[in-house]
């Protein structure tokens, strides 16, 4: 049996969750779950983002659904103590490095889309993206200059290793697809990126099967609103991944249909909606769900080789999207529960 641990955390995190732990229940698998407390969820009992019973269950299980963190109550913390170290510190301490992020719009949702519809029916696509690296993992400081000036600084970091082994998961997920890889960075004005688009190049002489090519990040941003049919695999770095796979988002008609996965060396994983917490909405109903569902068929494919039922899932999904299902993030007015309702009665 295997072990899913529920991380809900806080704003919309506990209802979208609650509708995915719904749809793998339908589903009739050997499963069991255990929940922990992440964020600011966490730290108003625990007085920590990530106590260690909430490592120590990530830990022991076989793949982390997660919700969200995050709420403006606590922006008033010392870093190491606001909701979004719950998320960092599991990735550095379960070593997800590659960070997985489909991007496709389903059937029926091109209007929904800020593109013309003829633009966005032709977008499948996946970003892979490092997780453990770069500036957000970087050293971190402020200070005053000579004259009193206040000024922060953050450290971008990548060594060949880092991004040897990114690389490899975007080659061979190019493979798989349509075999086209595209490097994103900045290498005419970054030094990172500069090492970064050396080592892509070495790795690929491990995959003469997949047509490379490099971009820097400004043509990429520009290109996924202007031809994003264009693309097959977009592999990038921490920051950069973290802005276009957002912008990608709108391009497929909400934030709230978008599914992630955060692997290790080994395949176990945190799969995780990519929205935020939305503390605005949270509690009222108004949460598209298909997004952590969709992450819940992700674990299914990537941590526990459960491919068909994974498959299930997401054409359950893209039925009820098709069948006219729709939150309000989508121009309807179906509730939370009922979307994973329409979910549930396509499934």
């Amino acid at each position: 049996m295997a072990l899913i641990a529920l991380m809900p955390g806080d704003g919309i995190g506990p209802e979208v969750i609650a509708e995915a732990r719904r749809v793998l229940d339908a589903l009739g698998l050997d499963l069991s779950f255990e929940e922990a407390a992440v964020g600011g969820a966490a730290y108003l009992t625990a007085a920590h983002p990530l106590p260690p019973e909430s490592l120590d269950l990530a830990e022991r299980a076989d793949a982390v659904l997660f919700g969200a963190v995050g709420d403006p109550q606590f922006d008033g913390l010392e870093r190491e103590l606001r909701p979004e170290q719950a998320i960092l510190g599991l990735r550095k301490k379960l070593g997800l490095f590659a960070n997985l992020r489909p991007v496709r719009l389903f059937e029926g949702l091109e209007d929904a889309s800020a593109l013309k519809p003829e633009i966005a029916r032709a977008i499948d696509l996946l970003i892979v993206r490092e997780l453990t690296g770069d500036i957000y993992f970087g050293e971190h400081s402020r200070g005053r200059t000579h004259t009193g000036l206040r000024y922060g600084q953050d450290v971008m970091r990548y060594d060949e290793t880092e991004i040897a082994r990114i690389a490899h998961i975007g080659f061979t997920a190019a493979a798989g697809r349509r075999g086209r890889l595209l490097s994103v960075d900045k290498a005419n004005v970054l030094e990172t990126s500069a090492v970064w688009r050396e080592v892509v190049n070495e790795v690929r002489r491990d995959f003469p099967e997949v047509a490379l090519t490099h971009m820097y990040v400004d043509n990429a941003a520009m290109q996924l609103i202007r031809d994003p049919g264009q693309f097959d695999v977009i592999l990038t770095g921490n920051l950069f991944g973290d802005i276009l796979s957002d912008q990608a988002s709108m391009c497929v008609g909400s934030i709230g249909m978008l599914p992630s996965a955060a692997l290790d060396e080994d395949g176990k994983g945190l799969y995780e909606p990519i929205h935020g917490s939305a503390p605005d909405i949270a509690g009222q109903g108004k949460a598209n769900p298909c997004a952590a569902i969709l992450s819940a068929a992700m674990l299914l494919r990537h941590s526990l080789r459960l491919t068909a039922a994974a498959d299930r899932i997401e054409a359950a999904v893209a039925a009820a999207i098709a069948g006219g299902a729709r939150t309000a993030d989508l121009g309807g007015t179906l509730s939370t529960s009922a979307m994973g309702d329409a979910v549930l009665a396509a499934l």
